[in-house]
C-alpha cells in the first residue's frame, strides 16, 4: 500500500534498512573478505566482523522496540520489518555456530578427519548463512525502496493495523 506521508518520514523509515544492509554488505561481506586477507598479520581485524555485527543487530532489536513508543506508525512498522529480519540473521548465525561445535565435537572427541569437519561445517553451517545473507539483501533493498516510494507491504499494514495509520493514496492489485 502507498500512503500519504511526508519525505521526512520517508527518509527516517529508511534507516533501519540502511543500517541492516551496511552490517550484511560492508561488515559481513566486505570487511570480512578484506579481514580474511590480512588474518596472518593481524588476526583482530577478522574478530571485528561480530562484533560489529553485534553491534549493529542489538542497536536494530533495540531501536525496534523504543520505535514503538517514540515513532511514527509508518517508521515503527519499517523499524519492525528490519527487527524481524535481524533476528532471523541472528538465528542462522547461532545455528552457523552450533553446526561449528557440533564439528568441534567431531573432530575432538569422535575422531573425524580435519578435511570432513571443513566439509560438514562448512556445507551444513556456512552455506545456509551465505544463502541467507544473499536472500535478507536482496530483500532489504526491495524494503528500502519501497520506504522511498512511500509504500509498505500488505501483510505489514494487517499486522500492525491502528487508528494512526496516515491516508492511503494506493492500495495494492489483489
Amino acid at each position: 500500500m502507498k500512503f500519504k506521508i511526508s519525505d521526512a518520514e520517508s527518509h527516517k523509515a529508511k534507516i533501519p534498512h540502511e543500517i541492516f544492509l551496511t552490517n550484511l554488505i560492508a561488515n559481513h561481506i566486505l570487511w570480512f573478505i578484506a579481514s580474511l586477507g590480512m588474518v596472518k598479520d593481524t588476526p583482530q581485524l577478522l574478530v571485528m566482523v561480530p562484533l560489529f555485527s553485534f553491534a549493529f543487530l542489538t542497536y536494530t532489536l533495540w531501536r525496534a522496540r523504543k520505535s514503538k513508543r517514540v515513532d511514527s506508525w509508518y517508521v515503527m512498522c519499517h523499524w519492525q520489518i528490519a527487527a524481524g529480519r535481524s533476528r532471523l540473521f541472528i538465528y542462522m548465525l547461532l545455528f552457523m555456530l552450533f553446526i561449528a561445535f557440533l564439528g568441534w565435537l567431531g573432530y575432538r572427541y569422535l575422531g573425524m578427519m580435519e578435511i570432513a569437519v571443513y566439509a560438514i561445517t562448512g556445507g551444513v553451517g556456512i552455506l545456509p548463512v551465505m544463502v541467507t545473507v544473499l536472500a535478507l539483501i536482496i530483500m532489504e533493498s526491495d524494503i528500502l525502496h519501497q520506504a522511498s516510494l512511500q509504500q509498505l507491504p500488505d501483510s505489514i499494514v494487517a499486522k500492525y493495523r491502528c487508528a494512526e495509520m496516515p491516508e492511503v493514496i494506493e492500495q495494492a492489485a489483489a
